[in-house]
């Protein structure tokens, strides 16, 4: 059919850890190199989560070199989904805070399982780390600035039916028909000539793509610099402690 599917399977929450994001990045560059591929259909194979977003291992008591080559694996796996030629459908089957927003709101189009029980957002402020000015770019450029502006200082994580409201998922449906339903929309995608789709996609996002191309490394450094302040890795400690009295 000319669509892949590509299943995040990394339990318990499908963090982006480094390994994660690399393979990630390496698999989506196979498909894109592979001509008989038109699109993708990106989806979870761990129940109720879809991706709990970057992994905070990675960036807690590590070393500078390492978050450094963190950020560049996370740099590297956005700007590839966001800069593809391939049609790309995100099937929300389960929560998506922080990074797995990002890897949502990266696709052309989002269908969520429409279950209340199931939240996405940018949730970086509660975790008391600021979201790049990328991610804040591709959040501005599907909900618009005040939505994007609110939500991001405050940290919001939308249950399903709000997130639909608000234009962060294009669609809901029962989960049991989210990927019927990701196959219908990647049907009426492809029906339209490649080269016009892709040259319209490239005209919307080249702008944002360039920006972080052009301070990339000024980014990575900003980053590290940023992680590596005690008051910040004393949050992560807290907010990762709370996580594990939740589960206990």
């Amino acid at each position: 059919t000319g669509v892949a599917t590509m299943k995040f399977k990394s339990p318990p929450v499908n963090s982006l850890s480094l390994e994660f994001l690399t393979e990630f990045s390496i698999s989506l560059e196979k498909l894109e190199n592979n001509r008989a591929c038109r699109g993708v259909i990106i989806t979870s194979a761990v129940p109720k989560i879809f991706s709990a977003g970057l992994d905070i291992m990675e960036m807690c008591g590590k070393s500078t070199e390492h978050y450094m080559e963190f950020w560049r694996a996370v740099q590297e796996m956005w700007l590839r989904l966001y800069g593809s030629n391939m049609v790309t459908v995100a099937a929300v089957n389960g929560s998506s805070p922080a990074g797995g927003c990002l890897v949502a709101l990266s696709c052309d189009y989002r269908i969520m399982a429409e279950s209340p029980k199931f939240s996405i957002g940018l949730n970086e402020a509660q975790l008391g780390i600021v979201a790049p000015f990328w991610f804040k770019d591709t959040f501005v450029n599907v909900v618009g600035h005040r939505t994007a502006e609110r939500s991001l200082q405050l940290g919001s994580l939308y249950p399903a039916p709000e997130a639909h409201k608000l234009g962060l998922v294009d669609e809901l449906v029962p989960e049991e028909k989210l990927m019927e339903k990701a196959a219908a929309v990647m049907a009426q995608w492809l029906a339209l000539p490649d080269h016009a789709r892709q040259l319209t996609k490239t005209m919307m996002r080249k702008a944002v793509l360039d920006r972080l191309v052009a301070h990339r490394e000024e980014d990575i450094k900003n980053f590290s610099s940023f992680i590596s302040k005690e008051s910040i890795q004393k949050s992560l400690r807290m907010y990762m402690e709370m996580l594990k009295k939740r589960k206990s």
